[in-house]
């Protein structure tokens, strides 16, 4: 069966009437920010203070798109008798935006948390060596990172807080047991012991001498017994 004569521009006018009569949903952008997911891969933040300049990220990059210069730093010992440490400092860390294909494998593999997606995606240049930037900028967009979000009801416990929750509940039980074995003392009995003074030990024999030596006396003989010489003898026995 031959199309009808002007079917198709009619169809069109249809379309064209239809879409007139509802309300627009075209966002006045730069007026009107977009509504980004949270995940979206716009650029990359560098927390700094997590780089430990491994190169993991540079080598892994399929790109080479991340350049990153660091030197080394001698810490001095903390302890007498101590060994010196060595530590890499940053000096340089840029990533080359007009190379990157965003495929966040160098955030995958980063063992410090140091890289992270932001959604930020306002950074377009006029000329593409300026699509180069630096840690400085890095360092600006890791604050546009969103927070992760939360944890589903069922699922498993970061190590982290399952650690340090059996920590903290094995010194309270081993806390509990011995308050169970030591039983508290009565308040009169607390009052005792405060009251009562804290007696000496009995001095052995070498102290009993070096005493008297110190004190210009002399001192027992060799072999005497502490019954012999400290007990004084009864009356009317030689």
């Amino acid at each position: 069966m031959a199309p009808i004569p002007g079917s198709g521009l009619a169809k069109g006018l249809a379309v064209t009437l239809r879409t007139m009569t509802r309300k627009t949903v075209t966002a006045q952008y730069p007026d009107v920010q977009p509504d980004l997911p949270p995940r979206t891969r716009g650029v990359i933040g560098l927390f700094e203070e997590n780089c430990t300049v491994c190169m993991l990220c540079a080598r892994e990059c399929p790109d080479w798109c991340i350049y990153i210069d660091s030197h080394k730093e001698t810490i001095p010992a903390t302890t007498p008798g101590g060994r010196e440490r060595s530590r890499n400092v940053l000096d340089r860390f840029a990533i080359d935006f007009s190379l990157c294909m965003y495929c966040g494998i160098c955030i995958e593999v980063c063992p410090f948390d140091a890289l992270f997606w932001s959604p930020e995606f306002e950074y377009a240049e006029t000329d593409i060596r300026d699509l180069t930037h630096e840690r400085d900028k890095l360092r600006e967009w890791m604050w546009t990172v969103p927070a992760p979000p939360a944890l589903d009801p069922g699922a498993e416990e970061p190590k982290e807080i399952a650690a340090a929750r059996k920590t903290a509940e094995k010194l309270a039980a081993q806390q509990a047991q011995q308050a169970e074995q030591a039983p508290p003392a009565t308040e009169p009995q607390q009052a005792e012991q405060a009251q009562q003074p804290q007696q000496a030990p009995p001095a052995t024999d070498q102290q009993a001498d070096e005493q008297a030596r110190a004190a210009g006396q002399p001192g027992r003989a060799v072999g005497d017994s502490v019954r012999q010489t400290d007990r004084p003898g009864r009356e009317g026995q030689p």
